[in-house]
C-alpha cells in the first residue's frame, strides 16, 4: 500500500493513467542496480529515487574528483575526495528517505556482479568502458534481467534496452561484440554535461517504463543522439542468432 505521504509525494506521476496507483506500487516494490555514479548514473539515480523506486543498489568504486563536477550532478564541491557511492547516498537520502539504498563500494568481480544482478529486477549500465559493459551484459543475459544501457562521449550519445525475457531482443554483445571507439573515455575525448544528463534521464525513463509496466520500451531499437546538430536517429537492431552471449538462449 501507499501511505498518504507517498500519495502526495508521487501525486504528479500517479495522475498519469499509464502509471496510476498500481504502477506506483510496482515502482515501490522494485529493485534496480545502477552501475556507475558518474555523468549517466547521476541523473539515473536522482530520478529513480525521486520517482519512488523502492530499492536502489549503487555500484561505483571511484572517488569524486573536481573534474567530475562539470557533468556528474549528483556530487558537489564538498564531495571531492569522497567515495562516489557515499556522496550519492547523502544526496539520495535527502531527496527521498522513503527509498532503500544498498551500497557497492568495491569493484564488482565476476561473482559479486552475478550476485548483484540476481538481487534486483533491472540493471542500468552507466559505466564508461567496454569490458564492464560486456561483463554486465553477460550477467544480465544469464540471469534473465533487463538491461538499460546508455553511453555518451564528445557530443554523441547512444541508448538502448536489452531484455532477455523477450525472444526478439538482442543483447549488448550482438551490437558491440568486437568493441568500438567507445573504448575512449571522457577524460581522453571530452564530453559535454547536458548530453550525459539527457542520456541518463532517458535511461531512467526506460527503467520506469519497464518496472511500472507502461509504454513501449526501447527494445530492439538504438537511439543515436547528435548533440552538435540536435538530432536523434533511431535504428532497428536485431538479435544475432550466432551471438556467443545470448545465442545459447535458443538451446
Amino acid at each position: 500500500m501507499l501511505s498518504d505521504q507517498e500519495l502526495l509525494r508521487y501525486s504528479r506521476q500517479v495522475l498519469l493513467s499509464q502509471i496510476d496507483i498500481d504502477g506506483q506500487l510496482r515502482l515501490k516494490q522494485s529493485k534496480a542496480l545502477i552501475i556507475g555514479l558518474g555523468g549517466l548514473g547521476s541523473p539515473v539515480a536522482l530520478y529513480l529515487a525521486a520517482a519512488g523506486v523502492g530499492e536502489l543498489h549503487l555500484a561505483d568504486f571511484d572517488t569524486v574528483d573536481l573534474t567530475n563536477l562539470q557533468r556528474q550532478v549528483i556530487h558537489d564541491s564538498a564531495s571531492v575526495g569522497m567515495s562516489k557511492v557515499d556522496s550519492a547516498l547523502q544526496r539520495l537520502q535527502a531527496i527521498n528517505p522513503e527509498v532503500s539504498l544498498v551500497a557497492h563500494r568495491q569493484a564488482l568481480d565476476e561473482d559479486s556482479l552475478v550476485a548483484a544482478v540476481a538481487a534486483v529486477d533491472l540493471v542500468l549500465d552507466c559505466s564508461d568502458n567496454f569490458s564492464t559493459r560486456e561483463a554486465v551484459n553477460a550477467a544480465c543475459v544469464a540471469a534473465g534481467k533487463p538491461l538499460v544501457s546508455g553511453a555518451a562521449i564528445r557530443l554523441e550519445g547512444q541508448l538502448s534496452v536489452f531484455d532477455p525475457r523477450r525472444d526478439y531482443s538482442p543483447c549488448y554483445h550482438c551490437l558491440y561484440g568486437h568493441g568500438s571507439e567507445a573504448e575512449l573515455t571522457c577524460s581522453e575525448a571530452g564530453v559535454i554535461g547536458p548530453l550525459v544528463g539527457l542520456v541518463g534521464s532517458l535511461q531512467a525513463l526506460e527503467a520506469m517504463k519497464l518496472l511500472a509496466g507502461f509504454g513501449e520500451p526501447l527494445v530492439g531499437r538504438l537511439l543515436l543522439i547528435d548533440a552538435l546538430g540536435t538530432r536523434i536517429r533511431e535504428l532497428r537492431v536485431k538479435r544475432d542468432p550466432a551471438c556467443t552471449v545470448c545465442g545459447k538462449r535458443d538451446g
